[in-house]
């Protein structure tokens, strides 16, 4: 799985012209799902997301974590985080898993993050031409893989 996570003071996504999930301060995280995903994969990456200590503490310190400031948390899919451009100008997506796969992984994933923050975690649309619009604070930008776990 892989994760680009934007510390944000607001974000959305919409759907043919309707928002359909919306936060204020918190964290977007872009999901990709990769063929050969496991549960494992989706536990690494739902720690990091809610453990990492991104956010400003009393001092200006990046040093609390989602879970501390209890922020908000919008989890959009986008399989291109699985590209390989390693040969040519065209992105190959072949590393992105199979929509029967991911979709029920992503929701599944989404559930899980929600469990553990205790809080509902808005969504894109699966599959979805989406508008995704967000007010980077920082900017923040993290980039997680679970298989190069750095």
């Amino acid at each position: 799985m892989r994760a680009l996570l934007q510390r944000v003071t607001s974000a959305k996504v919409d759907v043919e012209g309707q928002t359909v999930g919306q936060i204020g301060c918190g964290m977007l995280a872009l999901i990709g799902v990769a063929e050969g995903d496991t549960q494992e994969d989706a536990d690494w990456l739902c720690k990091k997301i809610v453990q990492l200590r991104i956010f400003d503490d009393e001092n200006g310190v990046m040093n609390r974590s989602l879970m501390e400031i209890d922020g908000d948390l919008l989890a959009v899919s986008q399989f291109t985080l699985c590209a390989s451009t390693r040969k040519g100008n065209r992105p190959s997506y072949s590393a992105a898993a199979r929509p029967e796969f991911a979709q029920p992984f992503f929701d599944a994933f989404v559930k899980q993050l929600a469990e553990t923050l205790e809080k509902p975690v808005p969504t894109g649309v699966f599959g979805a031409m989406m508008q995704v619009s967000l007010v980077n604070d920082g900017p923040v930008t993290l980039w997680l893989d679970s298989r190069n776990r750095e």
